[in-house]
């Protein structure tokens, strides 16, 4: 991990900016928070190539692809302020006055019939909403959702049917929300996980959902039902998942490590990196692990092996990867 980040530190700032993706091309996004910008990185090279003026606070940073278009939602946390930038073009297309907290986002599901608007669900924390919203064009907000709670991590089902919420930082309650009618999704109850939560998100084997631990190193599976199958040990709280095919990968920021696991939960390595990395991001066949304290961009291949870590920004809380 030295090697690599000595090799990778040296061009941090080296740009190669281009106006336009073309086909084929994979990058890493990063909200550089105290800097009012969003950091492109390439995948291949791990060398910054543009860098987009935001907004003030840029906090957390999503991907919405559909059949018809896409987009990037970027959440101002502290400024009730959502940023939609065009996937393709790497500019922005609009802002989105219309939050008091915007927390996180997850995209709504993929429409085949052209024409539809490609929807993300945005938690707002302090008006305790789950905002959905239209992602291509000029980001209309479509409808409102209320919550009991601060809603902040989310997630949607595979088959898009249903979305999980923790109603808080560490929460007491999770939200179930049921989005069959995507542009209207509608609460269907809360429940309690065995710790406070933080994250929420669901597998790609359209059965099983990890939660995370606000204030315990411990994550909890669940399959369909309101109890978990099984608990599992973890890093420092509070910890994040993502997905690759079958395997999962949770990080501690506070411990400064990534773990992989089976989907049965099975530990099968541990792997460092800078502390503060949070949040993590799968696409491309890589994984990216921003750390909010060190400023840096952690890049993994599928595997969880640390291929180059890159400083970025004085602070990089979120990333999303555009596979284009």
């Amino acid at each position: 991990l030295t090697a690599a980040a000595a090799g990778s530190l040296s061009l941090a700032f080296v740009p190669r900016a281009f106006g336009v993706l073309s086909k084929g091309s994979r990058v890493a996004l990063v909200t550089a928070d105290l800097e009012s910008h969003v950091v492109a990185v390439d995948l291949e090279t791990a060398r910054v190539v543009k860098r987009i003026a935001t907004g003030p606070g840029p906090r957390a940073i999503e991907y919405v692809r559909g059949a018809f278009g896409s987009g990037v939602v970027v959440a101002h946390t502290e400024h009730g302020v959502v940023t939609l930038i065009g996937a393709e073009s790497l500019s922005i297309r609009a802002e989105v006055d219309a939050f008091e907290e915007p927390r996180y986002a997850c995209a709504g599901p993929v429409d085949r019939v052209a024409g539809r608007p490609i929807v993300a669900y945005v938690t707002d924390s302090a008006a305790e909403e789950v905002v959905t919203m239209e992602v291509t064009g000029r980001g209309r907000v479509l409808w409102r959702t209320r919550v009991p709670g601060p809603a902040r991590h989310i997630s949607i089902s595979p088959d898009g049917h249903t979305i999980w919420t923790a109603l808080g930082t560490a929460a007491p309650r999770i939200a179930v929300l049921d989005a069959a009618d995507a542009r209207r999704p509608k609460l269907v109850r809360t429940f309690a996980a065995p710790f406070l939560a933080h994250d929420v998100v669901f597998a790609p084997d359209f059965r099983t959902a990890w939660v995370t631990s606000g204030d315990e190193g411990r994550i909890a599976l669940y399959r369909g039902g309101r109890r978990p199958v099984r608990a599992l040990s973890a890093g420092a709280a509070p910890q994040h998942v993502t997905f690759t095919g079958r395997k999962a990968f949770v990080t501690s920021g506070d411990d400064g490590t990534v773990r992989r696991h089976r989907f049965d939960g099975a530990l099968v390595r541990e792997v460092r990196v800078p502390t503060g990395s949070y949040n993590i991001a799968f696409g491309a066949l890589r994984l990216a692990s921003p750390s909010l304290d060190q400023g840096t961009l952690s890049l993994l291949d599928q595997n969880g092996r640390v291929l180059a870590v890159r400083k970025v920004a004085r602070a990089a809380h979120d990333a999303c990867i555009l596979d284009l």
